[in-house]
């Protein structure tokens, strides 16, 4: 995983502790207030909440505890491994992209960081500038041509 993966993992972790774990054990009080808990609607909101919180924080624990974290800019090199940004054509629409292969817990396509197990990142893996690697996408078989191969 990236550094900036880890904070932001670590952010979330912390803001699940220190903000909505408090701010559902709130909840869960005012919803007891109301009485009758078979019927009360309030309280198996918050109840349900509370379990998706804790079970966040359980995730987030094991995996910031076992994370390894590789810079991007300590490596070099021509071929496309983890943490390169990746600057892509499609040979079909001549549409240019970039995308930087990083670790599961911190792809997000729409920001340009896509996932080492992705079939784009599987594809581009070991690959470099000047090659073409064909991936099958829910739009059918596509073809790319890797641009430039960057570690930042």
């Amino acid at each position: 995983m990236t550094r900036a993966g880890a904070d932001a993992l670590e952010k979330e972790l912390r803001n699940l502790k220190s903000v909505e774990r408090p701010a559902v054990i709130q909840a869960i009080a005012e919803a007891r207030a109301h009485g009758d808990l078979s019927e009360n609607a309030e309280y198996s909101a918050a109840k349900e909440r509370q379990s998706f919180i804790e079970g966040r924080i359980q995730e987030l624990e094991a995996v910031i505890s076992a994370v390894q974290i590789i810079d991007p800019a300590s490596l070099s090199g021509h071929t496309v491994k983890f943490g390169a940004r990746v600057v892509i054509v499609d040979e079909n629409t001549d549409i240019e992209m970039s995308y930087q292969i990083v670790g599961h817990y911190e792809a997000n396509a729409d920001n340009g960081l896509i996932s080492l197990h992705a079939p784009i990142a599987k594809a581009l893996i070991g690959k470099s500038r000047g090659d073409s690697v064909e991936v099958r996408t829910p739009q059918g078989l596509r073809s790319y041509e890797i641009i430039e191969v960057i570690y930042e």
